[in-house]
């Protein structure tokens, strides 16, 4: 939802087959080659592109490379700028053999493409009679692209215009980009063509970093918004969210919450490298949570407990993302695990929006079921292979059930933790251990009937009451959690209540437990207690919610309604 920028997709596998064929030792593997196929994938109307690698900064308005079409000659059809290594010269070791190169040859890191013209000169047929013939002596590309760019290049030196250096200033091994600008207020485009990234050597390296970090910590919420005089066609989506902004009444004390609804949040998914099988036996349970910063030290914890896969949303600032990546990357614990999806939702407005970044996390969970939880809470050791049993032994996948996995806390920050359900009830009778809540908020949990749980061998089932909150096990398509409630309070309550309605079973698992840690109180609870209007205004929310139901479940969630206005 960025004004003026339209986003399109071209699916790479339709695409594969016009590269496929062409042998690359390059790390980019075939994707390296899809430059090749531009003027196929893009559509036959487009006349002109700017093409960019991932690993560049611009320093300067991109409008001004734009510009540079205006200088082509008429026969020239693509705008490079000069490789600064010595690649295509051949003097880096012994026996090397670059690809033909016209001098230093051009980095493909940015390029113009007039595609109207290339279209017209037959370039599929070009670059595929050049690869075709270079690769009878060459046997494969080592720089992808580049290599038959190249060459195609030095056969058609009169369809190149060269661009100044600074538009694509590459810092890549063996080049010599110092020598392409005197000033770095002269940089227009930064390249970052090494593996190693930002650990390349250049006297300015310093000040690229910086610019790079500062780049990625901006609000990328300010994009949003209408930063230059263009004439912006809105999108139907934006319209339309327009005409629902305009709807709400301004008066109305309960026209934050309201408005919070109707935020659309940047998402990143997949933040990190995910990596997952999935089980043959069709029983594998996803750990599902959401945090923000002041949870990020539950991670590793989690992961020691739990060795099954994780969907975890994240609600963050651009900037505390950043610190994210580079928590993670520095984890000896969580770089070695590949089976959590982190997925990303950015801040914006004045509420927590926790139901949303729940939904996100749930969305995003690969396995038939998921076990809806919160990030501080630990799961007791074995809790993912005793889940799986469970599932079997209970048939979730022919009935309705919601397991509930008894919740406890602590108020020790640091826990011997029991091993088993024994060592947990001698914690309980010691008062090391205590039921979740039990003295603050006894309604959340009362109904798993702790007393029968200390002695029970098999699953019992136990009734819904008001304001239950159970942590449960339940099929991946069980419904949403409801956006409505943001912040503090009847977040879990009004899922456990549609679960009901749907008439989901609840079962208590006997040999299940997890246990809260403690941390400080979240900001949302403190407004929670402080702000009678906030308060209100969740008493109104939670009445909306109860007619919501009755239309949806009609006389079966009259119960509901009468619980409430007993309490």
């Amino acid at each position: 939802m960025v004004p003026s920028v339209q986003v399109s997709f071209y699916d790479a596998d339709e695409l594969k087959s016009e590269v496929s064929w062409i042998p690359n030792k390059h790390y980019s593997g075939i994707y390296g080659l899809m430059k090749l196929t531009l003027t196929k994938a893009l559509p036959s109307d487009l006349s002109k592109v700017i093409v960019l690698d991932t690993d560049i900064t611009f320093a300067t308005d991109i409008a001004e490379l734009w510009g540079i079409f205006r200088k082509f000659t008429d026969k020239q059809v693509i705008g490079l700028v000069e490789n600064q290594s010595d690649w295509y010269l051949g003097n880096l070791w012994k026996n090397h053999k670059p690809w033909p190169a016209l001098g230093r040859g051009f980095n493909t890191g940015v390029i113009l493409l007039y595609l109207e013209r290339l279209r017209r000169i037959g370039w599929e047929q070009m670059w595929r009679l050049t690869a075709e013939r270079e690769l009878m002596s060459m046997l494969s590309t080592s720089l992808a692209d580049q290599d038959i760019f190249n060459a195609f290049i030095k056969q058609n030196p009169v369809l190149v215009h060269q661009l100044p250096c600074f538009w694509n200033v590459q810092l890549s091994d063996h080049t010599r980009s110092e020598q392409c600008y005197t000033e770095v207020s002269d940089l227009k485009v930064i390249h970052w063509n090494s593996p190693k990234k930002l650990r390349v050597k250049n006297k300015h390296v310093e000040f690229f970093r910086n610019l790079y970090l500062t780049f990625l910590e901006y609000d990328g919420n300010l994009l949003r918004r209408e930063l230059f005089g263009c004439p912006s066609q809105a999108s139907p989506e934006t319209v339309q969210l327009q005409a629902a902004l305009e709807e709400l009444d301004e008066d109305d004390q309960c026209y934050d919450f309201r408005r919070e609804r109707l935020t659309v949040h940047r998402v990143h998914l997949y933040f990190l490298q995910y990596e997952y099988t999935p089980t043959e036996d069709d029983t594998d349970v996803t750990l599902v949570a959401q945090l923000s910063m002041d949870r990020l030290q539950m991670l590793e914890a989690i992961c020691k407990h739990w060795e099954g896969p994780i969907s975890l949303a994240l609600y963050m600032s651009d900037a505390e993302a950043q610190q994210f990546l580079r928590y993670a990357q520095a984890s000896e614990v969580l770089k070695n695990r590949k089976n959590v999806g982190y997925h990303i939702v950015y801040k914006e407005g004045q509420f927590y929006p926790v139901n949303l970044v729940r939904n996100v996390a749930l969305k995003n969970a690969n396995t038939p079921y998921v076990f809806l939880t919160d990030v501080d809470f630990l799961p007791m050791y074995g809790l993912y292979d005793y889940l799986r049993k469970s599932v079997v032994q209970l048939d979730m996948a022919h009935t309705k059930k919601a397991l509930v996995v008894p919740a406890f806390e602590t108020l020790r920050y640091r826990l011997s933790f029991p091993k088993s359900k024994a060592e947990l009830l001698s914690m309980l009778d010691m008062g090391t251990l205590y039921t979740f809540r039990y003295h603050v908020w006894p309604k959340g949990h009362a109904p798993t009937n702790y007393a029968k749980w200390r002695t029970a061998t098999t699953p019992y089932k136990v009734e819904w009451e008001p304001d239950f909150e159970p942590y449960v096990v339940v099929r991946r398509d069980c419904p949403e959690y409801d956006q409505r409630f943001v912040g503090f309070g009847w977040n879990k309550v009004s899922h456990v209540m549609e679960l009901d309605a749907q008439e989901y079973d609840l079962m208590v698992l006997p040999n299940a437990f997890m246990i809260h840690m403690p941390h400080a109180p979240s900001f949302d609870i403190s407004k929670f207690r402080s702000s009678s209007s906030y308060r209100n205004c969740l008493n109104t929310l939670k009445d909306e919610f109860h007619q919501d139901l009755s239309r949806k479940y009609g006389s079966a969630a009259l119960k509901y309604l009468t619980a409430q206005r007993n309490i």
